[in-house]
């Protein structure tokens, strides 16, 4: 089979096409013929050995995708051969075929594409269960996401509305303020322009927001941290600005605000069953037209190196899919 190769922990650019024997589940594992890949920030870490998950060398990157079940293990129950499927993934997504964690494979409707498929588990499946879950979202509040226009904030943006949460997306310009309003963003906020706290504030009659969901990191957490109302909650899902801020323990105390570190990665093992039922229900507001999941751009496997150019400069709303 093809596969996108990593050799060295020297970035996307040093990425191989090549030819590799197909692999073989073990008893609990899915061999899933790969029909789309989605490309997420963090394929662009794991390339580097800078992200969680250190796979030995060389490796194919690739954290989720969607196909067609060629092989089960022999325990495993929850799928079979032929059965339309996406996956969760350590790594691996980016090649003709992928072994999956019999725990980690979702069923996809019939109707439901696989490109579009491919593009859900880690996006969704993080603002769903970070939101309803950890932040706790509840119906009347308000949410700030920034980055809204990107793979994971467009998720939060329209998992909010679903919530019942008055949603306020900040992205940078005004074709990417575009998309955020399409999927159901109640205000825009251009951070280019700068004043991001205080238009947070206007917004919410100087109260600030409920809830917070940021993937970003950097200047923006910290307008986010003195925007956020008393008993507030920030939720911590990313830094894609490349900056890791440092959260002043005086501000948190005195404005009640809870700090939550948030890697979804990590209920694949601490509460598979919690995921299973949000993916559940995400499949179900799908199949109801509640969902509107965005493909800005598509590529094939021999052109993986520009979907990662694409994606890190930023030219991409909603995913990125690779279509194998």
């Amino acid at each position: 089979m093809k596969a996108a190769l990593c050799k060295t922990l020297d970035g996307y650019d040093k990425l191989e096409i090549c030819e590799v024997d197909i692999p073989s589940p073990n008893d609990h594992q899915v061999l899933i013929r790969v029909k789309a890949s989605a490309l997420n920030f963090a394929d662009s870490l794991i390339v580097k050995g800078k992200y969680q998950v250190k796979p030995p060398l060389p490796f194919s990157p690739g954290l989720e995708c969607a196909g067609i079940v060629e092989q089960v293990g022999s325990k495993v129950t929850t799928c079979k051969t032929g059965d339309r499927v996406m996956a969760v993934l350590d790594w691996g997504g980016f090649a003709e075929y992928a072994l999956a964690e019999a725990h980690d494979v979702y069923p996809i409707a019939d109707n439901l594409n696989f490109k579009t498929a491919a593009a859900i588990p880690v996006a969704y499946g993080t603002s769903h269960h970070g939101l309803s879950v950890k932040a706790e979202l509840k119906k009347g509040e308000t949410l700030v996401v920034h980055g809204a226009a990107g793979g994971v904030g467009l998720t939060a943006v329209e998992i909010g509305k679903q919530l019942g949460a008055s949603v306020i997306a900040t992205a940078g310009g005004p074709e990417k303020l575009a998309i955020c309003k399409d999927h159901g963003a109640d205000h825009l906020i251009d951070y280019r322009d700068g004043g991001v706290r205080e238009k947070i504030k206007e917004l919410t009659d100087g109260l600030g927001a409920h809830v917070a969901y940021d993937p970003v990191g950097g200047d923006l957490f910290t307008e986010t941290l003195r925007s956020t109302r008393q008993d507030g909650r920030i939720l911590i899902v990313g830094f894609a600005s490349g900056d890791i801020p440092q959260i002043p323990a005086n501000i948190i105390m005195v404005k009640n605000i809870s700090c939550i570190g948030y890697h979804w990665g990590a209920y694949r093992k601490l509460a598979p069953d919690e995921l299973r039922a949000s993916f559940a229900e995400l499949m179900d507001w799908i199949s109801k037209g509640n969902l509107n999941p965005h493909v800005s751009m598509t590529f094939g496997l021999e052109d993986l190196k520009g979907a990662y150019e694409a994606l890190l400069a930023r030219k991409s709303t909603g995913k990125v899919v690779i279509e194998i």
